[in-house]
Formats: C-alpha cells, structure tokens, sequence
C-alpha cells in the first residue's frame, strides 16, 4: 500500500520538486479583478509579483473547495492507497476544514494535517512527511509524527511593509500605520497559527539583525531536519545576504560552543507564489526551521 502525499499550493513548493518527491500539490485560486489563476499552473511567481506592483487593487485569494479533495482522495483511496494531506494554517484559510470535511468518508486512509504555519513553514512540514514515509512509517503514524514534529516549527520573516497584511485583513490598521512610520521595518512570524508582528526595527540591518535575534531565541536551527528560506518580488538579492550572513553567524557559533552539528554552506532558497505574496507584497525574506530546543 502506497501512501501519497498531498499538499496545498500556499506551501510554495515547486512543480518539480513536489514531482521528484511524489507530493501532490492541489493549487489554490487567485483573482485580479474578475480573472482568476490557479496558483502555479495559470500564473507564474514571477508574473504574479509583476500583476501586484502594478495593480491598486489587492488580488483575492480562494480556499480549496471540499469537492476538490474528495476527487483526489477518492481517487488514491481507489488505487488502495493511503494519504497524508497537509494544509495551510486552519487559523488563516478555511482550506484545513475543506479538506476535513472532505475526508470524513475515508477515515481509515485518509489522514489531514494542520500545519498551523504558512509557506515554507507548511513546506518543511510536508519535507518531513516523505521523509518519514521512506523511513516506512503508516500513514496515521506520519500524521502522528507531524502533529508532534509541527510543534517545533519556526517561521520568522522580514518585510518591506505591513500594508499588505493590513489590506488583507491579516492586521490592524494602527499596527500597519506604526509600521509605516520612520523606516519601520517590520518582523512577523507565524505562532500558534497566527501571523504576529513579533518586532519593529528601523532600518533594514537592524530587520535583519532582529530576524537573526529571533532565531536565537527560538533555540537555534535544526540543520538535521528541512529549512528553508524564502524571499517575496522578483529580485533574490537581499535573501542571499541574508543567507550568507546567518550561516557565518551559526559557523561561528558552532565553533564557540565545540558544537558537532553541521553547518550547512549553503540553504535552499525559494520564491514566495501568490497566495502568500498577496498577503506580504515583495520585499520580504523568510526563514523556516525546526527549533533545535523548544
């Protein structure tokens, strides 16, 4: 019995990635005006960053209807196949409970995670799951593991602006219109389901000294398990520093304290698609961990 994975779109893991792993990903809806896309098949991450800077009006995203994964299951189940599907946070989307409601027929093979995070929060949480489903676990005990695992899951993010966030309803007005004022850049992450702005800097540098301060606190990365970093808009540059800044920080950390864990020289980098660019416009750099201590 094969076990399939499933995936929404707002987990920003590429076509081809998801292929070579045997993840399914389900795309979810995205409309400018009165056309509509499906995240990653209709409209590119690139073509989106390109429609929203240009655009006055914020674009509307869409939740996964139920019927949409009562197909998908049915179809594995029919296979003789098990699922594991994970979902974008119940406390952001109605996609989780779409996808419970769609479920219930299959209680015995199909088995739905909240990932209670975001992006590529949601991302290295699936990455877990085929990792787990090599090592030969059973479908309950992958969604077992990860209802346990999602626990230590970090997202700590730097943003240009909260006014998109604001614009979506994701914040308040007075919280976007402090971050608005002297420079204010902003640093949110993703806890208990909920984006939060966890700190104000002023200035890029110091975003990105608090991001990093953020991280540290939160125990350290766990370079054992999936991370991943992402940026928002068209140019990577500013995630790359970021990048080459926080693993000389961790290298010299690492040296320090005599730690054995290994460094990685490089993290895998990814773009920020549509569903969750609405919400963070561009400009933004994001890093998904497991918490070393939590």
């Amino acid at each position: 019995m094969a076990i399939r994975i499933i995936v929404d779109s707002s987990a920003d893991m590429e076509e081809d990635y998801a292929a070579e792993h045997d993840i399914t990903i389900i795309p979810m809806t995205i409309a400018f005006g009165s056309e509509q896309f499906a995240e990653g098949v209709d409209l590119s991450r690139e073509e989106f960053f390109e429609r929203l800077v240009e655009t006055d009006e914020l674009p509307r995203t869409s939740q996964i209807p139920p019927m949409v994964f009562q197909d998908l299951f049915q179809e594995a189940v029919d296979a003789g196949n098990e699922v594991v599907c994970i979902t974008l946070s119940s406390h952001i989307s109605g996609t989780y409970q779409s996808a419970c409601i769609a479920a219930a027929p299959f209680k015995e093979s199909v088995f739905v995670v909240d990932s209670e995070n975001a992006t590529i929060g949601e991302r290295i949480l699936a990455e877990r799951a085929w990792a787990l489903r090599d090592e030969g676990l059973s479908a309950a005990d992958i969604a077992y593991c990860l209802n346990q695992e999602k626990k230590d899951i970090r997202l700590v993010a730097s943003l240009d602006t909260l006014e998109y966030l604001r614009r979506g309803g994701r914040i308040s007005g007075a919280a976007a219109l402090v971050g608005g004022m002297l420079s204010i850049k902003p640093v949110v992450g993703v806890v208990d389901g909920d984006v939060v702005v966890l700190g104000k800097a002023r200035g890029s540098k110091q975003s990105k000294n608090m991001v990093f301060q953020k991280i540290d606190e939160a125990g350290g990365i766990d370079f054992t398990r999936p991370i991943w970093v992402a940026y928002s808009g068209l140019s990577d540059a500013t995630a790359r520093k970021y990048i080459a800044d926080s693993l000389a920080q961790a290298k010299a950390a690492e040296e320090a304290a005599a730690d054995e864990s290994a460094v990685p020289d490089d993290l895998p980098l990814t773009q920020v698609g549509a569903v969750i660019g609405t919400h963070v416009g561009p400009g933004g750099v994001a890093f998904a961990f497991f918490a070393r201590e939590s």
